[in-house]
């Protein structure tokens, strides 16, 4: 049976591939980078070249004389299969250790300082002093300026926080201030109604005083 419209909704499209991952492009070695390929090729030629026949054979001295031929293939493969093993690994570790972009940047970075060094001799400016020229106490500050650029921003940053903590504490106690200083007002203006009220006090006991002894006297006469 033919599959309908209503089929064909019902189930969903299948998932598009992933992309390819992008293929792997080889950097081009610059003249740095080759001249390192080189030197380790010739020093792998030139340790290879140790394991000669006449060396090989000195240590088999009966094959080499009963079977000369199987001596120079197994010697013939031993060298080849070590040069391959050491061409290998090493390359496994100038791609691990990025070593062709390295060298290709410093390259980039002595055609810079180079060129820069032109333009300050051509303007007359004074040239630099070399790295190595350069005294203890500005290489350490050269490499300690990082660092400390970072622990200053922290300390900068701390700073801030500790002063807008300090702010808010002193606002805080200036209110509260205030309302100490607004409650002593009520409180003295309580104590000046308590003084008032004794004084009124003083005046009604004064006359209820008089009123009792004149009652007990009129009552005493009759």
């Amino acid at each position: 049976m033919a599959p309908t419209a209503e089929d064909a909704s019902s189930n969903p499209p299948a998932p598009a591939s992933p992309p390819l991952p992008a293929r792997h492009t080889p950097l081009t070695p610059g003249p740095r980078a080759s001249r390192f390929q080189d030197v380790l090729n010739s020093s792998l030629s030139h340790t290879l070249g140790k394991i000669s026949y006449d060396n090989f054979a000195a240590c088999f001295p009966t094959i080499a004389v009963q079977a000369p031929n199987m001596l120079k293939a197994v010697q013939k493969q031993m060298v080849d299969r070590l040069g391959a093993l050491c061409k290998k690994e090493f390359d496994s570790i100038l791609q691990a250790r990025n070593v062709v972009a390295k060298l290709n940047e410093l390259e980039s970075l002595v055609s810079e300082a180079e060129r820069r060094r032109v333009e300050a001799s051509a303007a007359g400016r004074e040239a630099p002093v070399p790295p190595h020229m350069l005294p203890a106490d500005q290489v350490l500050a050269a490499h300690l300026a990082p660092h400390l650029a970072q622990q200053q921003s922290q300390l900068n940053a701390k700073l801030q926080t500790v002063q807008a903590h300090n702010a808010k504490l002193f606002e805080d106690i200036q209110r509260q201030r205030a309302e100490i200083e607004t409650l002593m007002g009520l409180l003295e203006k309580v104590f000046e109604d308590i003084d008032g009220a004794n004084g009124m006090m003083d005046d009604v006991v004064d006359d209820l005083v008089k009123e009792t002894r004149t009652v007990e006297a009129e009552m005493a006469s009759s």
